[in-house]
């Protein structure tokens, strides 16, 4: 096993990830293309957790934009999440890895539910986990239920999948001068209000020391890099 410098990690992927070229839907050609990248990390001796947003299935604001109550809003993302995992789950496992799907809302035909020393139990075993469901909660994103998964099962640290190189200070698809950072502290996040992630999940992180590693996971090398400790991607500590 090659010197690592993260030996459990948990991966936040968007929605959109697995979508169509308009962000919609799931295509399954993209979702085995993500699950090639975590067998590469996998056969490294690395232990994969991920947790999948919704928005290519449903995004609440256009709910809450027709009076939609909140609470139903994020229920439906939820569940949406859930979907996202089965798909991923899918293609993982025809691929050759043993996965597990744990939801924080219990649907006990399709899934296991969110018991923390189980799931590391699988984590040990060599499983992939994937949680589904968010935290359980309305009121809460993904981001927010990355962070929480990642601080609950000890990992090392939360990898943010994104399609830029990392975090940058504009959007450098309209500005060609934007500048990435190599590193951030938590309160710069914060301050600046960069989107790493919801206030919520940098809070989160930054009390329980998770660092937060920005990266481009359609890059075919930048993820192995990260988990040599090589320098790629923005990262996000104390």
């Amino acid at each position: 096993m090659p010197d690592l410098k993260f030996k459990r990690i948990l991966l936040k992927l968007s929605g959109e990830a697995l979508a169509d070229e308009d962000g919609h839907g799931i295509n399954t050609h993209e979702v085995e293309a993500i699950a090639a990248r975590i067998k590469e990390v996998h056969r490294m001796g690395v232990e994969v957790a991920i947790v999948i947003g919704a928005g290519n299935m449903w995004r609440g604001k256009q709910g809450l934009e027709r009076g939609m109550d909140r609470a139903t809003a994020d229920y439906m993302g939820m569940l949406g999440t859930v979907m996202n995992s089965l798909a991923l789950m899918d293609a993982l496992e025809r691929d050759g890895l043993s996965t597990r799907v744990m939801t924080a809302i219990e649907m006990r035909a399709i899934a296991e539910p969110y018991i923390r020393r189980r799931a590391m139990h699988h984590l040990e075993k060599g499983l992939v986990v994937i949680f589904g469901a968010g935290t359980g909660n309305p009121y809460f994103s993904t981001d927010t239920a990355a962070a929480l998964r990642a601080t609950e099962i000890g990992a090392d640290v939360v990898i943010k999948a994104t399609k830029v190189d990392g975090v940058y200070d504009a959007d450098p698809k309209k500005n060609k001068n934007a500048k990435m950072f190599d590193t951030l502290t938590y309160m710069e996040v914060l301050n600046r209000g960069l989107e790493v992630m919801d206030k919520t999940a940098i809070t989160l992180c930054m009390e329980n020391h998770m660092p937060i590693m920005v990266l481009n996971l359609w890059d075919s090398t930048a993820l192995l890099s990260a988990l040599r400790g090589e320098k790629v991607g923005t990262l996000v500590t104390a």
